[in-house]
């Protein structure tokens, strides 16, 4: 069943584009937004999976509230791409299963 695409491009800002690699493949995007819009815009519709059953997820509130848009960018998981600016030599990731989560010892890291 074909998806129509939700989300595209309104106006044309000069129609400048990054590159970016995108699970290991170049890929040109729209600059001057965030990754979520970007990737949007550029036909991605598959940002990571659900831990329990490895559903599809993709951005939802484009606001930083549902953690549905969830990609590893330079290395680092757990990034909600509508929050981060897209930038020339970004490298993107899906995220697949869990969320990452840092152990933090209170006793050690309330004596820093």
């Amino acid at each position: 069943m074909p998806i129509k695409q939700l989300f595209r491009p309104l106006a044309a800002d000069g129609d400048q584009t990054v590159l970016i690699e995108f699970n290991g493949q170049p890929l040109r995007v729209k600059s001057n937004c965030t990754v979520a819009a970007a990737l949007l815009a550029a036909g991605i519709s598959r940002f990571r999976s659900t831990p329990v059953s490895g559903a599809p997820r993709a951005p939802y509130c484009m606001m930083g509230v549902c953690f549905e848009c969830l990609m590893e960018i330079d290395g680092i998981a757990s990034r909600q791409t509508c929050l981060v600016q897209v930038k020339a030599g970004m490298k993107i990731r899906t995220q697949e299963g869990a969320r990452e989560w840092t152990i933090v010892d209170l006793e050690t890291a309330h004596d820093a």
